[in-house]
């Protein structure tokens, strides 16, 4: 599967657990919706990925990929420590200069 250079990052520092790693995927002003909640800015979403992280300890498998210009879905089989898991979750990405500017994962 042929994804790009950030998403792969995002993936990689999904995995190791890594929120500050996670976070420099994004932009300064980028936003992410997960769970009901909007985080704004690379230190909310860096708290926000720490904070599930310790929760949830959820490992990302990349499972498929579709691009559109600057918008993208990847499928993502995700496992951890919730309720369900392992579940395939649908990541919802706009993409601009190699940054996220915006992220919504999707059931």
């Amino acid at each position: 599967m042929n994804l790009p250079k950030v998403i792969t990052d995002l993936i990689n520092a999904q995995n190791n657990f890594d929120s500050i790693a996670y976070a420099n995927c994004f932009s300064e002003t980028a936003v992410v919706f997960d769970e009901g909640r909007t985080h704004n800015g690379n230190l909310d979403i860096q708290n926000w990925i720490q904070e599930s992280n310790e929760k949830y300890k959820s490992t990302m498998k990349p499972l498929d990929y579709i691009e559109n210009s600057n918008s993208s879905i990847l499928t993502a089989e995700c496992s951890g420590t919730f309720p369900g898991s392992p579940i395939a979750l649908k990541f919802h990405f706009d993409i601009t200069a190699g940054q996220i500017q915006q992220l919504k994962v999707t059931g």
